[in-house]
């Protein structure tokens, strides 16, 4: 098979399934595992696919958004290493802010039997918050049909009333210069008031996040913690070092 034949089976695969293992391309293509790496590294410097850890996935636009069933699903094991790592960051009688994050619901088990006081603008971090005894405040305003989170001008007035020791939420692209940055501006600026009002703020994101920008910042990296897996690291090593030297990283092994 022809170098180009090869990508475009690759791109094939990848408009098929949205996320391709390095093994099913090997399987599809007939090709060596050394062969579709240089593919899969050439592909993304055209800015055709995004290399994640193990395959490759397909570049989303700017205002591309998935739902909050589909995040759940996505790299679940690694985010729930990083909600564990998130949760250990919580200390007795601390008052936090959880977004509606498909990582930061992964937090809330390891946060049960903790005296805490937890915000959340995240319709399906309620009944989770609730399950673990945990006491629970809610940001009115609009839910948003995919991520089901609460958003808009009763969401933001309500905020306004709270003072968090830590807040953490979700990101869908992380990058030195663009920072953290989210497909909706009205969730934007619920996250940006959010780390505004609060003494700590943690911003968790697996290893697919880091590299992409999404359509609207909420925060510069200097301003947070990124909470995240050592597979950005291996995937990712110029991007991790210079957030490194902008801010603090940490980090759970994988």
């Amino acid at each position: 098979m022809l170098t180009l034949e090869r990508q475009e089976k690759i791109l094939e695969l990848l408009h098929t399934h949205e996320v391709v293992k390095i093994q099913d391309i090997i399987v599809g293509t007939g090709a060596s595992e050394s062969t579709i790496r240089r593919d899969l590294t050439e592909l993304e410097q055209e800015k055709k696919l995004k290399r994640i850890h193990g395959g490759a996935t397909l570049l989303q636009k700017k205002r591309d958004e998935p739902t909050m069933e589909q995040k759940t699903f996505k790299n679940r094991q690694e985010k729930i290493k990083i909600a564990k790592k998130a949760a250990e960051l919580v200390e007795e009688g601390d008052c936090l802010f959880l977004d509606a994050g498909s990582t930061t619901i992964e937090m809330i088990p390891f946060l049960k039997g903790k005296n805490i006081v937890v915000v959340t603008n995240g319709l399906m971090n309620i009944t989770a918050l609730l399950d673990a005894e945990i006491e629970t405040h809610v940001l009115g305003g609009h839910v948003k049909k995919g991520t089901h989170a609460f958003v808009g001008r009763s969401a933001l007035e309500t905020i306004e009333s709270f003072r968090f020791d830590c807040v953490f939420m979700g990101t869908n692209g992380v990058t030195a210069n663009d920072g953290c940055t989210t497909p909706d501006p009205e969730e934007a600026f619920i996250k940006a008031q959010a780390i505004k009002l609060a003494r700590n703020a943690f911003v968790l994101a697996d290893h697919t996040k880091f590299g992409d920008i999404a359509f609207s910042k909420f925060t510069d990296v200097n301003k947070v913690t990124l909470v995240t897996s050592s597979y950005v690291k291996q995937e990712n090593a110029r991007l991790f070092e210079q957030l490194t030297a902008r801010t603090t990283i940490e980090v759970v092994e994988l």
